[in-house]
């Protein structure tokens, strides 16, 4: 916890290395710009102030001078010097320095039409007397902001100066109206009022500026005001205000204010030296703090970065245990657990939710009880689901057998009625109950599929591919559009053969479903290098290549069974007999536009067998227990394989034609009733005897 007090410490020292720094760099930039901008902006305002004067002088005689051309260019020297120093400068300027720098240069690009108005007669002596004024007004104005001032002490006394030199700029313009106005003698009214406004705003600015002085530096301003000379020139400029004419000695004039601008001037010059050994003083200081607080900020930086390192790795190293502590949460033991319950396997929930092992400061084990009461939770949700899917699938199992049961009764019940009854048409609906339960029954073993059981039944021996096939097409209801083609002479293993009932009637209903009624499904079935496979196909619209894709990912992966898709229940019963033995099956479009399933029987399932000899009667192979039955009911479409019955299909041609019958030749020996009652209930006892052995034979 003493990481955040340092950093703190450090963004304070900080805090304080920026404010010095600020002042530095203010400083530093302040004496950039005097050096460039600076300079030469004061070097242009004094030439500018002497154009002014020789410019009013011929503004008075009309006579072109020497002097005059010399001085502008002197000015336009300056004026190239200045525009130089502004582009070096570019990078220093500050915000608030721009606007009043704009008006300086757009004054001086009107210097060239001053001067032009003068030298063509066109302008009098007061207006250009104004236009010099205004562009020496926006140099005072850019001069207000060039001025580095490192303490509020400085600042008071450099603006104090500035306004003792904007005093002295009104000196000279008095000094200037006068001289030219020496020259005709006299002063019109409007520069009359304009000598007074100048002697006014001097007497202002000079007892403003006295007033900003500290002792030391207005001492020098009080002993030039109360000289004889700057008396003399305060005489001569009331008498000019009192009788709106220039002085009658003028040498007297221009000796006694010559004096006065020269020591105003000299006296300017010493205030700004000293003022600039106190900036210079102040910035020495200045550095001297910015080097103690850069050394300090360095230290306490140095030190922030060492123990930020230190405590930085301690808390990378608890964030990386941490961090492999969840992975591990959700990468192994959540999803481990997720399978062992899938399995059915009974789980510990303290052991699967055993709180996360991490050494740390406050915040990781916080972190780290949280993880754990989400796991905690997390296990709980998935064992409470494991527990709710196993209650399920036991209500599927209990009702599956109870629903096993009564068919299995009700199958006993049909075969005794037809064992009873001798009309075939009695007989042949008797049999369409019956396939009705059998596919009941196919039903009732799909849900203790589903549930995870097995539905119990099983052979001892292996069960010809042929028998497998065909009682599987007698639980489908629409078996007459099935076709089956000749298939090799294998055999599945007895364990195995129920399932693959189960399974291929499936795939085989599924056919029939989503099929025209007109078309035929057609079942074919071949010996494989390593295994048996058949194939079912169908003539229906298909599948898109994405259903497809998803249909056999559940077949090769079966995912728990979801209540929510009951569209889908004979997929995941296909998908589950088949997970149970290994069998792979798989969907894809048939040649003909519908759906092939193709079912591979592994080699470790299939035995080879010698094809059987076909029997007398139906000319199929003997199936175990009912199967028999149902297999030749698909073959001729009638109750145990009998040939269905045409109508007077056994009438002599005689009787055909119309004719009376041939009498009918005497029998000798004929039996009685009751011994033909007899010889039939013997044979029916004998046939019932073979058919409960056979069943007997077939269930075990």
């Amino acid at each position: 916890m003493l990481l955040l007090p340092l950093l703190s410490l450090s963004a304070l020292w900080g805090f304080v290395l920026n404010l010095t720094v600020s002042d530095g760099w203010s400083l530093l930039r302040g004496d950039s710009l005097h050096q460039t901008v600076g300079v030469t902006s004061t070097e242009l305002g004094v030439e500018l102030q002497a154009e002014r004067e020789r410019s009013l002088l011929k503004l008075t005689d009309g006579e072109p001078s020497a002097e005059l051309g010399e001085q502008r260019a002197r000015t336009d020297t300056a004026v190239d010097a200045f525009r130089e120093a502004v582009i070096r400068a570019e990078d220093d300027l500050a915000d608030d320095m721009r606007a009043p720098l704009n008006t300086v240069q757009a004054e001086l690009s009107r210097l060239h039409a001053i001067r032009s108005g003068i030298d063509g007669g066109f302008s009098t002596r007061m207006l250009g007397l104004n236009e010099y004024n205004r562009l020496l007004d926006a140099m005072f104005r850019f001069y207000d902001h060039l001025a580095p001032a490192p303490e509020l002490t400085i600042y008071q006394q450099v603006t104090a100066l500035q306004t003792m030199s904007n005093a002295h700029e009104f000196l000279l313009r008095e000094h200037a109206l006068v001289r030219a106005a020496q020259l005709d003698g006299r002063l019109i009214e409007p520069e009359a009022a304009a000598f007074t406004e100048y002697a006014s705003s001097r007497k202002f600015l000079h007892a403003r500026g006295l007033a900003g002085l500290d002792v030391e530096l207005r001492q020098p301003y009080e002993e030039l005001f109360k000289s004889q000379t700057f008396l003399t020139f305060a005489t001569m400029e009331a008498r000019v205000i009192r009788s709106g004419a220039p002085p009658p000695d003028g040498g007297s004039w221009n000796d006694n204010t010559g004096k006065v601008i020269n020591e105003l001037e000299r006296i300017n010059g010493l205030a700004a030296e000293e003022l600039g050994g106190r900036a210079a003083g102040a910035v020495t200081a200045t550095r001297v703090q910015i080097g103690v607080a850069g050394g300090v900020g360095l230290v306490a930086v140095l030190a922030s970065i060492i123990i930020s390192v230190r405590f930085g790795r301690r808390l990378g190293a608890e964030l990386a245990g941490l961090r492999s502590a969840a992975v591990e949460l959700s990468e192994q033991r959540l999803p481990d657990l997720v399978r062992r319950l899938s399995r059915g396997e009974e789980v510990d929930v303290a052991q699967a939710a055993r709180p996360i092992q991490v050494s740390g400061s406050a915040e990781i084990s916080d972190v780290a009880g949280a993880f754990g009461a989400v796991q905690a939770t997390a296990v709980r949700a998935a064992v409470g689901q494991a527990a709710l899917r196993r209650g399920l699938g036991q209500v599927f199992l209990n009702l599956a057998r109870r629903k096993q049961g009564l068919l299995h009764r009700q199958l006993s019940v049909l075969d005794g009625m037809q064992r009873r009854t001798h009309d075939p048409d009695q007989l042949e609906e008797l049999f369409r109950l019956d396939h009705l339960t059998t596919r009941m029954r196919r039903h009732a073993e799909s849900l203790i599929i589903l549930s995870g059981s097995a539905p119990g039944r099983a052979w001892r021996k292996p069960v010809p591919v042929i028998d497998v096939v065909r009682a599987a097409i007698a639980e489908v209801e629409d078996y007459t559009r099935v076709d089956v083609a000749g298939m090799h002479g294998s055999a599945v293993d007895g364990s195995a053969a129920a399932d693959l009932t189960h399974l291929i009637a499936e795939l085989v209903e599924n056919a029939t479903i989503y099929s025209p009624p007109d078309t035929t499904v057609h079942v074919r079935g071949d010996r494989v290098s390593n295994g048996y496979s058949v194939e079912v196909e169908d003539r229906g619209l298909g599948l898109q290549p994405e259903e497809y894709d998803a249909y056999n990912r559940v077949l090769t992966e079966p995912p728990e069974f979801d209540l929510a898709d009951s569209d889908r229940l004979g997929l995941f019963v296909v998908a589950k007999l088949a997970q149970r033995h290994a069998i792979k099956v798989l969907l894809r479009r048939s040649p003909f536009g519908g759906t092939t399933a193709i079912v591979f029987v592994p080699d470790r399932l299939v035995t080879d067998q010698q094809e059987l000899p076909p029997a007398k009667n139906d000319g199929l192979p003997s199936l175990p227990g009912r199967t028999r039955k149902k297999a030749l009911a698909v073959v001729s479409g009638t109750h145990a394989g009998l040939p269905r019955r045409v109508r007077q299909a056994t009438l002599s041609s005689r009787l055909k034609d119309g004719q009376p019958p041939e009498p009918e030749p005497e029998r000798k020996n004929e039996r009685s009733p009751d011994e033909v009652r007899d010889l039939f209930s013997a044979f029916q006892r004998g046939t019932q005897r073979a058919r409960e052995e056979a069943d007997e034979e077939g269930e075990a």
